[in-house]
């Protein structure tokens, strides 16, 4: 494993991911006008974790249209709520995959040696698009900062889920990327029982980061209304939770 993980390489799939990254933009512009606020907060060169919600299967295609780096993802192994249409994208731009119920090591150790090359992670600590509003982080994005000390970049993406339903020829929709001012780093000494609470507290904390960059109504779990708080209990339970993923 260690000899694997000295030989990541980043960024990579450079001419691959320079005409999806042309295709896309070409792609979203009938679609869509994405605003984008917030390009003063963007950071000249990583280490960094890009936090994001997910509430769209669009979600990384946007990120990667808003952002100029050559951005490595962690994401789920499945996509179940993209159609297949679209899934050949990650699979072509390459994305390192986090099989559900089984800790993700793998992945988590190969985004750590990106990091140490000062790379660009994206993550959406939500852990999957199974509702439309912000939900508790899911554990691997604290441990992921809390062992690489990398700082975070908030992000909300807001406009999707309508977007294509809503979409017609010759209207464009409304999408909005808010980017927020980098946070952490993080580091936990604790172990065990305190350990694993500190982790829930960072959790919670990027996901206030991001609540704090979508409208009111999406902010779900981290509102500052209770009616809205109270709308978003049930959406935090975690679908895969009982199933294990293994690569085939």
């Amino acid at each position: 494993m260690k000899s694997e993980l000295e030989n990541v390489a980043y960024p990579r799939r450079r001419l691959v991911r320079r005409a999806l990254r042309y295709l896309i933009h070409a792609a979203l512009q009938p679609l869509a006008r994405v605003e984008i606020v917030g390009r003063e907060h963007i950071p000249e060169s990583g280490p960094l974790l890009i936090v994001a919600n997910h509430f769209s299967f669009l979600d990384p295609v946007l990120v990667i249209h808003s952002l100029p780096w050559p951005v490595e993802f962690l994401g789920g192994f499945r996509m179940p709520n993209a159609p297949d249409l679209v899934t050949w994208i990650p699979k072509l731009w390459g994305y390192y995959p986090l099989f559900r119920g089984t800790g993700a090591t793998r992945s988590l150790r190969i985004a750590e040696a990106i990091l140490r090359q000062r790379g660009i992670i994206g993550i959406f600590p939500e852990g999957g698009n199974w509702a439309t509003v912000l939900r508790p982080a899911r554990p691997g994005t604290a441990f992921l900062a809390t062992r690489t000390h990398a700082r975070l970049l908030p992000v909300g993406l807001s406009g999707l889920v309508n977007l294509l339903p809503r979409w017609r020829p010759g209207k464009r929709g409304h999408v909005l990327v808010r980017i927020g001012e980098p946070f952490g780093p993080y580091e936990v000494r604790a172990r065990g029982r305190e350990r694993r609470r500190r982790l829930n507290e960072i959790g919670h904390e990027i996901m206030r980061h991001i609540a704090a960059l979508l409208p009111p109504e999406r902010r779900g779990h981290y509102s500052d209304d209770p009616e809205i708080r109270a709308a978003a209990q049930g959406t935090e339970k975690y679908p895969w939770a009982e199933a294990t993923e293994t690569e085939l």
